[in-house]
């Protein structure tokens, strides 16, 4: 790794040395993890696209400089970075990187040691490679999709958190990691090829293990985890907000039992598949007997394994949450602190704005001696 003046930030990844085209959705989030790491990320976006109108929480902690890529002697500028960058990530359909004339073979000619990341949703090769498309779109076609929601309710989109940020960007982390790491053994880079869908496939590996045992079925709520079971799923509490039950193992399904005052037939009911309608009625009748808050305070010292379903604003005031700093307070803005923890070199928000360089001149000297 290169050092870079102008991080003062100490992380683990002090001094290295990103280039990022500006994206959307899974690119933008792996870059926010790395320049929280301490990785001097230079952004360079379109022409009349940088703003610090409002807070940039994912764009934190880069320098952004709009640049035409249209333009001949911007690209021989770029081409100038990437000869200073340890690692390049973008975002673009397959080919358009190569037709700017910096694709990988293009950029690695100048720089050897340099990583490529190419985050897209459907990889650079195969027939929907070039088709525009988002999260759900993605998690659809890995099978993750139809595993969600109910009997009732068809799929339900979890977000864009397993498509975009899971299947996604930490993957192309894990890729840019590995690849680092390998670059100390022979000196050279290498391309890192991350699709969304291929990153959601991984993920389902569980659910593949639990099909060559015969424990997994394609019919949706029919599986351990996917509210197959009425011990592992989410109850409507008295005042319409919700709790979940994850008592998978004996011993918790035990406590959870005691706690609701379940009747003796029905604390030896877990596995047996004629009670299991009986088990999930009461369970909807008890909980709803209770408010939410008031079941969280029942079980609050447990190892029941029931928690209340929390907002985003109600995990903010959360105690196990303040006592993990979980939240931070930057630039007066209240948003989730940097994970994972690291002992000496811990991730940390420099600020939710980013800071404009005002032309590819003044960025290339800020890596250049």
């Amino acid at each position: 790794m290169t050092a870079s003046s102008s991080n003062k930030t100490q992380g683990a990844l002090a001094g290295l040395r990103i280039l990022e085209f500006a994206g959307l959705g899974p690119a933008p989030f792996a870059c926010m993890m790395l320049a929280d790491m301490g990785a001097d990320i230079i952004t360079l976006t379109r022409p009349g696209t940088a703003s610090n109108d409002f807070p940039q929480v994912i764009s934190r902690g880069r320098r952004v400089c709009e640049v035409d890529l249209k333009d001949p002697d911007s690209i021989q500028s770029v081409k100038t970075l990437i000869k200073h960058a340890d690692v390049l990530i973008e975002g673009f359909r397959p080919g358009v990187m190569e037709r700017l004339g910096i694709g990988p073979e293009q950029a690695q000619a100048i720089n050897t040691r340099l990583i490529y990341g190419r985050m897209t949703g459907w990889g650079q090769t195969g027939p929907k490679a070039h088709l525009a498309g988002h999260d759900i779109n993605y998690i659809a076609l890995t099978g993750a999709l139809h595993a969600t929601g109910s009997r009732n309710s068809g799929p339900v989109q979890p977000l864009n958190l397993l498509g975009d940020y899971g299947g996604g960007s930490l993957y192309l982390l894990v890729g840019i990691l590995a690849a680092l790491v390998e670059r100390n053994r022979s000196g050279l880079g290498q391309v890192i090829d991350a699709a969304i869908t291929d990153g959601v496939l991984s993920m389902m590996t569980l659910s593949c293990e639990q099909g060559l045992r015969g424990q997994f079925t394609e019919e949706r709520c029919s599986n351990l985890l996917d509210g197959g079971t009425p011990w592992y799923g989410v109850y409507e509490t008295a005042d319409g907000k919700h709790i979940s039950i994850g008592s998978l193992e004996p011993q918790f399904f035990a406590l959870l039992c005691q706690k609701l005052d379940l009747s003796q037939s029905l604390h030896n009911s877990q596995n047996d598949a004629s009670h299991q309608d009986q088990l999930r009625a009461t369970l909807k009748q008890r909980f709803a007997s209770k408010t939410r808050d008031e079941w969280g305070n029942i079980f609050k010292d447990s190892d029941a394994c029931v928690m209340p379903v929390l907002t985003l604003s109600e995990a903010a005031t959360d105690p196990h949450n303040i006592a993990r700093n979980a939240f931070v307070n930057v630039d007066n803005t209240l948003v989730p602190a940097p994970a994972p923890k690291l002992s000496r070199t811990p991730s940390t928000i420099k600020g939710l704005s980013s800071e404009t360089i005002e032309n590819l001149s003044t960025a290339i000297r800020s890596w250049t001696p």
